[in-house]
């Protein structure tokens, strides 16, 4: 695998995961988000990943040389949880209904936290493979000299 491949493999890691921390944060922003332009309460959105080859203008040499294809990750798909709102009784807030029921979103912020966290480390280790490949082609430009 040439190290620029690897860097595209880190490259997709890196965007998939931006992509679920940044859904995470609007998540935790709107958990008590009762009225959206849409109507209704704002609903839990989730970020679903898929296998995607890389490309590489030496894709097909590596291909061969490893008996299979190599891949990065990328996001097919943005879903809004389906659930029915959570209902709470609050008479007096201006989105009750006539029962005096008001419709909140269904996210649990501690699940939400620790689904961010695992979205930083993943962030943070393709950053940390792009680092280590980035100092691999400077110390080979450094013995070609």
């Amino acid at each position: 695998m040439s190290l620029f491949t690897a860097l595209s493999v880190s490259a997709s890691g890196l965007a998939a995961q931006r992509t679920r921390a940044e859904l995470l944060a609007e998540n935790l922003a709107n958990a008590e988000t009762t009225r959206t332009p849409a109507g209704g309460p704002y609903r839990r959105k989730d970020a679903i990943f898929a296998a995607e080859p890389v490309a590489s203008a030496f894709a097909e040499t590596f291909q061969a040389e490893l008996n299979g294809t190599l891949t990065g990750v990328r996001v097919i798909e943005i879903v809004e949880d389906p659930r029915e709102p959570e209902k709470r009784y609050l008479p007096g807030h201006p989105d009750a209904d006539a029962q005096g029921y008001v419709a909140f979103p269904r996210i649990n912020p501690a699940e939400d936290m620790v689904d961010l966290l695992g979205a930083v480390r993943g962030y943070q280790a393709n950053l940390a493979a792009i680092s280590a490949i980035k100092d691999m082609i400077h110390r080979s430009i450094e013995l070609l000299r």
